[in-house]
């Protein structure tokens, strides 16, 4: 009896989570697996002449290839500014829209929407603002932040790239911060203000570590975002000008589809993945740690 009715759930889960599995299977592990492998190797990804170079390709990368170098360093500082911005933003929207508001709702859905854009129509849109939308305010209002050359130039289109990115990604994880904020407990929150404490100090003290699961989430949404940023730094700037916001995910499409370079693209996609993969990790555990229970 016991061991047909271990069967049957058996049979229960497989049916469940068998396709599932299967898919993740062939679409993720399969396809990671042979990058790694053809990370060894000298490949255009056409020809069926595959050469085995060892750990050429990587040598390469860490010595010769300044692109990617520099494509690494944007990346990072471009990781860094929209983490920090949308985490904010998200979470200063969360605040506001857990107020007792009428228009709460429509806000929170006005806020969401950008995010259901995709990456590529959204980065035409704001190419479209920065280029003609921004040059006839400045011209009209005479304001030199609008006048200022957007797209052409390398901290104006570093900036312009965050600003997409922020508005994109903000109202995602303002959903998630206002979902915490509403499980925050309310005898918790009177007691502190009855105990004389001020707003500060209740967000600081009593909010904040509640929500650090939220937290936790939200920050590991926007490394992850930031670093495999793809689509819209292909439609906004296209890496430029001259290379100089040129995301990693976009070095790696360059070299592999663009020039060719099937194994040194896979090396790089390797690289990368340990990057974001280490950051990551050292986000959660040190973001966990804070987590506390009521």
């Amino acid at each position: 009896m016991k061991r047909s009715k271990r069967l049957a759930d058996l049979s229960l889960q497989a049916v469940f989570v068998g396709p599932a599995a299967i898919a993740f299977v062939l679409i993720v592990l399969v396809p990671f697996v042979m990058s790694i492998y053809y990370s060894f190797t000298e490949w255009n990804g056409v020809s069926s002449d595959v050469k085995w170079i060892g750990i050429a390709n990587y040598k390469t990368i860490l010595t010769d290839d300044k692109a990617f170098l520099h494509s690494f360093g944007f990346t990072a500082r471009f990781t860094l500014a929209s983490v920090v911005l949308t985490n904010a933003l998200g979470f200063l929207l969360a605040l506001l829209l857990t107020q007792a508001l009428k228009t709460r709702n429509l806000l929170r859905t006005i806020f969401f929407m950008p995010n259901v854009i995709g990456g590529l129509l959204l980065g035409f849109i704001w190419q479209f603002i920065f280029v003609k939308g921004f040059a006839t305010i400045g011209e009209l209002t005479g304001i030199g932040f609008f006048n200022l050359p957007w797209l052409g130039d390398e901290t104006t289109a570093f900036w312009g790239l965050v600003i997409v990115s922020v508005w994109q990604g903000a109202g995602y994880l303002m959903i998630i911060y206002i979902a915490a904020l509403n499980n925050v407990p309310k005898d918790v929150i009177e007691a502190a203000r009855i105990d004389g404490a001020s707003r500060m100090q209740m967000l600081r003290q009593i909010t904040v570590p509640l929500i650090m699961p939220a937290v936790t989430v939200c920050l590991f949404l926007a490394i992850s975002w930031a670093f495999k940023m793809f689509d819209l730094n292909m439609s906004l700037t296209k890496g430029g000008p001259f290379g100089s916001t040129e995301s990693i995910a976009l070095n790696i499409y360059q070299d592999a589809f663009r020039n060719n370079m099937l194994g040194l693209g896979s090396a790089k996609s390797v690289i990368f993945f340990a990057a974001v993969a280490l950051v990551t990790l050292l986000q959660v555990s040190f973001t966990k740690k804070r987590e506390v229970e009521v």
